[in-house]
């Protein structure tokens, strides 16, 4: 009797052990399904900051120039994604070499069906998908910079560039294995990471969760050179008063929809930065709520600001300051608690219209502002993990080491060291790119075409089409006008200094060009749209 209890007993057990092994495989199996589900979910919510991006641009630029922005923006993404794939992703995240680049993975070669290589024993497709889409947000930062008057073909390669080398470059250093990382940086023989500054686990590498500086100071501070290599808009700088001449934003409704879309966006951005969800759901909630307090305290405190600065509530500058806030956040957002992305979002707004003044004195045209918004509002991201994280939060957000770096203040100059680096890395590569093609191929439109506008010269026509009218045109053939001399008592001296005789006869308006004119190449077709003041 005791026998047969004792075999039906351990025949139970066996069966109990058989049924757990079996839930524990479908629990695994479903959490790996969720973790890459996530990160698709994310990543297309990041690739839809793309509209976000073009609607906010095409709104606050001139309308003559809205399909040339849009243009940008597409070719932004899609260039990205092909120079991603082809050389970026292997450069960002390949094998590293001495800790600067990646060299393996090109082409992602190691990533195929059952390869296994990826987190939660993915095949990793979802992790280029996600890169993928943060690549996009970098190279797009830039165009808002160099908007109406860079040349599409001067903008292509640009892109190619970021998207290819300056960014992936970036990425290595902070999110894979290079020397500034917090995951891995530049392992030993035995695999063993050295973070600096003590290159063991009693440091953590510069702490950037989302991307303040990865992403967005790589944005912005391109963005900066490119305006600087290209010069100001026509007419922004009064060049006798020395004073900032107005270029009004021509439709507020696509601005405010832009930025909408951007912080809504931003959620993927921030809470996929956990690269999973389950087990990391607690985290990505608390990110979100982090996102949102900085983001809603900036726009509150850029409108009493500006209100104070420009004497009236403005709009743009109110919608600039809710991305000043998101921005300074990204980097922290998973090592702090609320009250801190209080602090963090009342400082970006002040940053960044600061910056925004500082700009005009400095008679650096930036049309989006994108500069002080990314660049140092990001640079500021990165500063505020080193004042504000503590180390219990750091390790609640699953970074590798346990230590007190946040708390003797080492983080703070890890973060000084990685905005240095940062900001030097792009400043000089961008600065490069940027002046190579200004004195290769040409950076800038001819002023011509900057008058009339980039839709007609670069795209073949307006890009609003009232109602069932065709296109607005006006033929270049101006009507026939019989000239009129002037009255007598009008004359003006002469070269020869004769007071009494008569200048020749001056043409009115619309009278037939001289010869010569306009110049060579422009094609004969060409009109300036209804509504718009005469070219010549």
């Amino acid at each position: 009797m005791d026998m047969s209890m004792t075999a039906l007993r351990d025949e139970l057990m066996a069966r109990i052990d058989e049924t757990n092994a079996k839930v524990e495989e479908l629990t695994g199996n479903n959490s790996s399904d969720m973790n890459m589900g996530w990160l698709v979910l994310c990543g297309a919510l990041v690739f839809f900051m793309q509209a976000g991006f073009g609607m906010l641009e095409a709104g606050a630029i001139a309308r003559k120039n809205v399909q040339n922005i849009l243009f940008k923006n597409m070719l932004d993404a899609s260039g990205a994604a092909v120079c991603y794939w082809l050389l970026g992703y292997g450069f960002a995240y390949g094998e590293t070499e001495g800790g600067f680049i990646g060299k393996s993975n090109f082409g992602i070669v190691d990533i195929y069906n059952g390869a296994g290589g990826g987190g939660s024993n993915s095949d990793a497709w979802e992790s280029w998908f996600f890169q993928w889409a943060f690549t996009g947000a970098a190279a797009t930062i830039v165009a808002g910079s160099v908007a109406e008057r860079c040349k599409i073909e001067a903008y292509f390669v640009y892109s190619v560039f970021i998207s290819t080398f300056i960014y992936p470059i970036v990425v290595h250093w902070v999110w894979g294995t290079g020397f500034l990382s917090a995951w891995g940086a530049r392992p030993d023989a035995d695999g063993n990471a050295r973070p600096i500054i003590r290159l063991n686990e009693e440091s953590n590498g510069v702490i950037d969760f989302a991307g303040s500086g990865v992403v967005h100071a790589v944005g912005g501070f391109s963005g900066l050179m490119g305006a600087i290599a290209l010069g100001p808009r026509k007419g922004r700088f009064d060049p006798v008063t020395g004073g900032t001449n107005p270029m009004p934003a021509h439709n507020a409704a696509l601005m405010a929809l832009g930025t909408a879309i951007l912080w809504f966006g931003w959620y993927g951005f921030n809470c996929g930065s956990t690269l999973a969800l389950a087990g990391a759901g607690n985290l990505a909630s608390k990110v979100a709520v982090n996102t949102t307090i900085s983001a809603a305290t900036a726009c509150v405190v850029g409108a009493f600001v500006t209100k104070f600065g420009e004497g009236h509530w403005d709009l743009g500058l109110a919608l600039n300051s809710i991305l000043a806030g998101l921005v300074g956040v990204t980097a922290s957002c998973a090592v702090i608690n609320p009250w801190m992305a209080f602090l963090i979002g009342f400082s970006s707004a002040i940053l960044y219209y600061l910056g925004h003044i500082l700009l005009l004195k400095l008679k650096i045209d930036d049309p989006l502002d994108a500069a002080p918004i990314h660049g140092g509002c990001g640079i500021w991201g990165l500063l505020c993990v080193g004042i504000f994280c503590t180390d219990v939060n750091v390790q609640y957000a699953a970074y590798p080491n346990v230590n007190d770096a946040c708390g003797r203040g080492e983080q703070f100059g890890v973060q000084i060291i990685g905005a240095i680096v940062i900001v030097g890395w792009t400043v000089v590569t961008a600065g490069i790119v940027f002046y190579g093609i200004k004195y290769t191929i040409g950076l800038r439109v001819p002023e011509y075409q900057e008058e009339i506008g980039m839709d007609i010269s670069e795209h073949g026509g307006d890009a609003y089409h009232d109602g069932e009218k065709p296109a607005p045109q006006i033929i270049y053939e101006p009507a026939p006008v019989v000239a009129q001399p002037m009255p007598a008592n009008q004359a003006t001296p002469t070269t020869n200094g004769n007071q009494n005789s008569q200048s020749a006869p001056l043409p009115m308006y619309g009278a037939p060009l001289p010869a010569g004119f306009p110049p060579s190449g422009f094609p004969p077709q060409q009109f300036a749209p209804q509504g718009y003041p005469p070219m010549f």
